[in-house]
């Protein structure tokens, strides 16, 4: 069975034969939230071919229909995407009650899913909103591993197959930490998990087609409120949406509605490269993508942008921990850092400090990703013994970079292949693997050094 993976993309759209490439960007503005269909409608709005997309997903062996339209969404105009499923019933338009609270109608198509724990039900399969226009008399699901088996056997190509498996990974993941199972435990309502897999496979399809290297996204606006499901009031962000979005920035909407499904979380959480402003970038197009009409101020729209990077760097956000240490055996330093690289820092650091009432000491810095901060913390407590950490997010730039390994007359040697802003390229030999091939060949180090970055430069990237 395939496992789901990141892989690189190829397109056939309207930049028809254009590689996918790091410097090809999708930036998402979810300044309403984002949902499944909302993300494919602004693809679609971006240039992606609805035949193209159609012909992609016969391959699923799935019924239904697309239906894409125009809509006015505040004073915006944007497409509104609606996956149609034989013999589904025709949603309740959404109303407000007395109480304020949006009981209905989602942001998107109406999604059906049942919210039942002892099903690990999918709760929201499908775009924005309350839970509402269909129940248990559709009667039947579809477990993850159903849905895996389904997507494993689907005619897709495979950088589309690993995609979507990995969204549904992401998804079904979530929904089983919320409802306290396995993974295999997890059953998605039958209509729902229809909407789910169309359009997941929607998703990985279109970012194929356009040619995506690389996609960015601003924090993600998140509503409040409760939603009414079969059983019992729930509140917003709902709890898969939420477990999704952990180490994800996110803003206030200030709406009282749900701004953001699990199947649009699973898809910022699995696609997205960086969390950020908008990047640099020469804009070619500009996608809107409608959920259903709400009121207020703020136009239920996501908007997607796609273009060309022309700062020649990457950057994403990292999170900094430090302590000052005045207590911390030395010898114990190779323990600690250690443990916090096993636990997934990024880089660790110490430098002497001069410390209150003329103590010397220690300054400990921690360089990671986001998610990875409390875990990292938690160690920092446990094996320093510091009664304190600082923590802050900055954002990192980062040169293009390669990993791969050439051969030499001393073995295959791991070397890194690293573009300059301005083009050049250079190369490094992996320090490790030099070290061990060089004692097992009896040579200087300097010498498989010399022999692995020739070799890397003559292959080039």
């Amino acid at each position: 069975m395939p496992r789901p993976s990141s892989t690189g993309s190829k397109t056939r759209s309207r930049w028809a034969n254009r590689s996918a490439n790091k410097n090809r960007v999708l930036h998402l503005d979810p300044f309403s939230g984002i949902a499944g269909n909302m993300f494919v409608a602004a693809l679609l709005d971006l240039g992606l071919s609805r035949k193209e997309l159609e012909e992609g997903l016969a391959g699923l062996g799935v019924a239904h229909s697309l239906k894409l339209s125009r809509v006015q969404r505040g004073s915006l105009a944007a497409r509104y995407l609606e996956v149609r499923v034989p013999g589904r019933r025709r949603p309740r338009r959404v109303r407000k009650p007395r109480s304020g609270h949006v009981h209905s109608e989602d942001a998107g198509h109406s999604h059906a899913a049942q919210h039942a724990a002892q099903h690990a039900a999918h709760h929201a399969a499908h775009d924005h909103g309350p839970h509402g226009g269909h129940g248990a008399e559709d009667g039947h699901s579809r477990s993850y591993s159903e849905i895996v088996d389904l997507l494993g056997q689907a005619e897709l190509e495979d950088a589309i197959r690993q995609r979507a498996l990995a969204i549904f990974e992401a998804l079904g993941r979530a929904e089983a930490r919320v409802h306290g199972v396995s993974l295999d435990k997890v059953h998605f309502h039958e209509v729902g998990a229809v909407d789910a897999i169309v359009d997941v496979t929607a998703a990985a399809i279109g970012v194929e087609r356009l040619g995506i290297g690389r996609i960015t996204s601003s924090p993600v606006a998140l509503g409040y409120g409760f939603v009414e499901s079969s059983h019992g009031r729930l509140p917003l962000p709902a709890p898969a949406t939420l477990e999704l979005l952990k180490g994800i920035p996110t803003v206030p909407a200030n709406v009282e509605w749900e701004t953001v499904t699990p199947t649009g979380a699973a898809i910022l959480r699995t696609l997205v490269h960086e969390y950020e402003g908008m990047p640099a970038m020469t804009v070619e197009a500009i996608g809107l993508g409608a959920g259903n009409d709400r009121p207020g101020a703020v136009p239920n729209v996501l908007r997607a942008l796609i273009g060309e990077s022309n700062d020649g760097l990457g950057r994403d956000r990292v999170v900094v921990l430090e302590s000052n240490l005045d207590d911390l055996v030395p010898e114990h330093f190779d323990y600690v850092m250690e443990r916090l690289f096993e636990a997934g820092a990024l880089d660790v650091s110490l430098q002497h400090i001069q410390m209150k009432k003329n103590r010397p000491g220690f300054l400990l810095r921690v360089i990671a990703q986001t998610a990875d901060r409390m875990a990292l913390a938690g160690i920092l407590f446990a094996e320093s013994g510091t009664l304190g950490v600082r923590s802050q997010e900055w954002e990192r730039l980062i040169l293009e970079r390669e990993e791969g390994r050439v051969e030499t007359p001393f073995g295959r040697i791991a070397v890194k292949w690293v573009r300059d802003p301005d083009g050049a390229l250079q190369v490094s030999a992996e320090y490790d693997a030099c070290k061990r091939a060089a004692r097992k060949a009896g040579v200087p180090l300097r010498e498989v050094v010399r022999c692995a970055e020739a070799a890397a430069r003559e292959k080039g990237r």
